[in-house]
């Protein structure tokens, strides 16, 4: 029985602030190792028998960074699906299964959130093997986490009788919301709770079947939605007026909450962390004999239990202790680290503020590479900007703004009106306002310039779109 996995990437991470931002989230950084969480997330599927290639739900303005990342991954995915609007897990997990009823009607699903991390790949697998052998009974399976702390952040689940498998698995008893400190604490005492991993292995028939009784609006406009796709370069573009209807709602109040076949197993061993804040990211990171975690330029004076990050520059803290302190480039977050779950708190701020901290980081992603302002005041703004080999930017010109280009490294072939120019490595030209210009790299290594724009306005926005690679909106 082939399993078909599905990797859910639509969380924010709001509470990792200001290293994850909408975006640029944090199953897309590397938080605990050398690939990124999502990377980490597909790559972790390579080993196990019967696994076919993942499906990917994504949303459209981060199509070309989770393609980018699979492609550095040497992950081919089975579909990238772009859902045109969020509505949460039920709708997302329906698509993928019947995208994998395409290919087999006993086809199980295993969905993954994309920004988790597991530390033991070997006792993750078996736990999947596990969960199959349930889930082919027609069993809906969550993977439960036995509890080690009373942990609040987490949503917990009671198990019921035990299914009489050889491995731990029961029926769903009661699935219970993030708890307080004090009853968390007498949910771990109970010994009968584990925690919400958030991760299903699901019979795709019967969970369409039992969507349909519990919420037939959603299994009615996913399958519409689907039906009225079209693909779009390497994307699977939904629907957006039939997946517009759809409720948003989880997977949990949408099904297992009411299905009468939700089953957890108990995943033992796995070293399986949401990463759902700083203090949780702090737990997974090694420490040193004062308990403390030190990541980047840092320089540390009696400090203790601490978590230190710094990005960009030197960071030096002394005399003080239950710190987790992260630098980036234009912002600085210093938490106890019994509050970090209020970071959410100042996104919201910002958001309210209309700050742009909330979102963007410097160092913004495009599907032809990446660009980071350097500088700016009034009538001028200076970036970097990196260009992938063989990428290009669209065609283009601008009502408000004239650009100077002085290539660092690398080779650019330039469009400048009616002139095609190749430059090299301290050679310069200058594009001037309201000229039709594009930027390519023809060579095999990155092309970096920098960038001096000046003008009345020099907003994104002004940019008029002739011809683009990337299938984004031209005039």
């Amino acid at each position: 029985m082939t399993i078909h996995p599905v990797i859910l990437c639509g969380g924010s991470g709001t509470r990792l602030w200001p290293l994850s931002r909408g975006d640029y989230p944090k199953q897309f950084l590397c938080l605990a190792g050398e690939r990124t969480l999502v990377q980490q997330t597909a790559l972790r599927l390579r080993d196990i028998e019967h696994m076919a290639a993942p499906v990917v739900i994504a949303n459209n303005d981060q199509r070309f960074l989770i393609a980018e990342q699979l492609r550095e991954a040497d992950i081919k995915p089975a579909a990238i699906v772009l859902e045109p609007v969020g509505r949460n897990t039920a709708p997302a997990i329906a698509v993928a299964a019947l995208i994998a009823l395409e290919k087999s009607r006993d086809a199980l699903l295993l969905v993954l959130p994309s920004d988790h991390a597991i530390r033991n790949d070997a006792a993750f697998a078996a736990a999947v093997e596990a969960a199959a052998r349930v889930a082919a009974d027609r069993y809906l399976v969550t993977f439960g986490i036995a509890p080690t702390e009373p942990n609040t952040g987490y949503g917990y689940i009671r198990r019921g009788k035990s299914l009489g498998y050889e491995v731990p698995a029961w029926q769903v008893d009661a699935f219970v919301e993030k708890p307080d400190g004090q009853t968390a604490q007498a949910l771990l005492a109970d010994g009968s709770y584990h925690w919400n991993s958030g991760m299903f292995m699901l019979e795709a028939s019967t969970f369409m079947e039992e969507l349909r009784l519990h919420q037939p609006q959603v299994a009615e406009q996913a399958t519409l939605s689907l039906k009225l796709s079209r693909m779009d370069h390497d994307f699977l573009r939904l629907d957006e007026a039939a997946f517009a209807v759809c409720p948003s709602i989880s997977v949990d109040y949408a099904v297992m909450e009411k299905t009468d076949r939700a089953a957890v197993i108990t995943a033992t061993d796995l070293g399986w962390s949401d990463i759902g804040s700083w203090s949780a990211l702090a737990e997974l990171a090694p420490a040193d004999d004062a308990g403390n975690a030190a990541l980047g330029d840092v320089l540390l004076d009696n400090v203790s239990n601490s978590y230190v990050r710094a990005e960009h520059r030197l960071v030096a803290a002394i005399g003080v202790e239950d710190l987790v302190i992260v630098e980036t480039a234009d912002a600085v977050l210093v938490t106890h680290r019994d509050k970090t779950q209020d970071v959410r708190n100042v996104v919201e701020y910002l958001k309210k503020s209309k700050r742009s901290e909330s979102v963007t980081h410097p160092r913004v992603v495009r599907p032809w590479g990446s660009y980071e302002r350097v500088d700016d005041g009034a009538r001028f703004q200076v970036k970097r900007i990196v260009v992938n080999p063989g990428a290009q930017l669209s065609l283009q010109m601008h009502h408000h703004r004239a650009e100077h280009w002085i290539v660092v490294r690398g080779t650019a072939l330039v469009t400048n009106g009616d002139q095609e120019i190749l430059l090299s490595e301290n050679q310069s030209t200058y594009i001037p306002l309201g000229v039709t210009h594009r930027l390519a790299n023809p060579g095999r290594i990155p092309l970096e310039l920098i960038e001096v724009q000046s003008g009345a306005y020099l907003g994104e926005d002004d940019i008029v779109r002739f011809e683009d690679t990337y299938g984004r909106t031209v005039s």
